[in-house]
């Protein structure tokens, strides 16, 4: 019987680690506004809970959490993960992390301390357990976070450029969203790039240029953004020079960027301070002291 169950849990923990390496080599994409699909990277613990996650609608469907919802909505649609994640699903699981992971994190901390019973673990086994399942719980928001991060600093390094190319097109001649198409078509598929063959396409089945901006920009949540698209449409409200607005806005970003360089820079020596005391100093007593340590030790033996 003892052989029999060894056999049952050696059987569940292959077929656990063989599900485990599916799912870890699956890809996850988005489908563009153009057709084309653009591959967004869920965290293997996403794409492991995902199939349950539908247990949990009658609990994320609550008009109580509909306010947490719609936020996680804006803020996937802005991270650019529409269509392949949505609020009720970061919710559930955000709600199942700490609960199924928790389970797994105690059950190896429990075999931790079997493996070493004297060790510091059996003392501070209920902190270790609460810590992770508080880390469990908060992980899908710092993902989130990260991600929303790292695409509106993409926004922000394109953006300078990318308004200089369509000052140039509609200096010469060009009109807008001619300048816009090609624009898209000729560089390479960044975030920036998504959101404009989006904005382009809503424009190509009928909907008016100055609704296509403010969706444009309320999707993407970025003020720099935001700013551009404000402009552009009260612009095309006054009938001011397209090409006056852009090389405004595009002298106006490229600005605040220096700002921000200049921030960062001067941040840079406060922040280096910590790691120069840190480290650079027990150096230097090393150096100094090492030799006559050395001596000492010498003399004693």
């Amino acid at each position: 019987m003892k052989i029999f169950a060894m056999a049952a849990w050696a059987f569940c923990a292959a077929g656990f680690c063989w599900y485990t390496l599916n799912i870890a080599r699956q890809i996850t994409y988005v489908t563009l506004a153009d057709g084309r699909r653009q591959e967004r990277k869920l965290p293997v613990l996403f794409r492991l809970l995902l199939p349950f996650v539908s247990n949990m609608d009658a609990f994320v469907k609550r008009p109580a959490l509909e306010k947490s919802r719609n936020a996680a909505d804006r803020k996937l649609i802005a991270a650019g993960y529409e269509g392949l994640l949505d609020g009720r699903e970061f919710l559930a699981i955000k709600f199942l992390m700490p609960v199924v992971c928790g389970v797994f994190w105690m059950a190896l901390l429990r075999i931790l301390i079997a493996f070493y019973p004297d060790s510091e673990l059996s003392r501070d086994f209920s902190l270790l357990a609460v810590f992770g399942i508080i880390f469990f719980y908060y992980y899908p928001l710092l993902w989130l976070r990260r991600v929303l991060k790292a695409r509106h600093r993409a926004i922000q390094r394109a953006l300078p450029f990318v308004l200089d190319l369509l000052t140039l097109s509609v200096e010469a001649g060009m009109d807008f969203m001619s300048a816009m198409q090609r624009n898209c078509e000729r560089r390479k598929l960044d975030p920036l790039n998504e959101e404009l063959i989006r904005m382009t396409r809503e424009v190509q089945v009928g909907t008016p240029r100055r609704v296509a901006l403010r969706n444009m920009a309320q999707r993407v949540d970025l003020p720099e953004l935001r700013s551009v698209a404000n402009a552009l449409i009260q612009a095309d409200e006054l009938g001011v020079s397209i090409g006056a607005i852009l090389r405004i806005q595009s002298d106006q970003i490229r600005s605040r960027r220096f700002d921000r360089a200049e921030k960062l820079a001067n941040e840079a020596p406060v922040k280096m301070l910590g790691p120069l005391l840190l480290f650079i100093m027990p150096a230097v007593f090393i150096i100094l002291l090492g030799p006559i340590a050395r001596q000492a030790v010498e003399n004693l033996f």
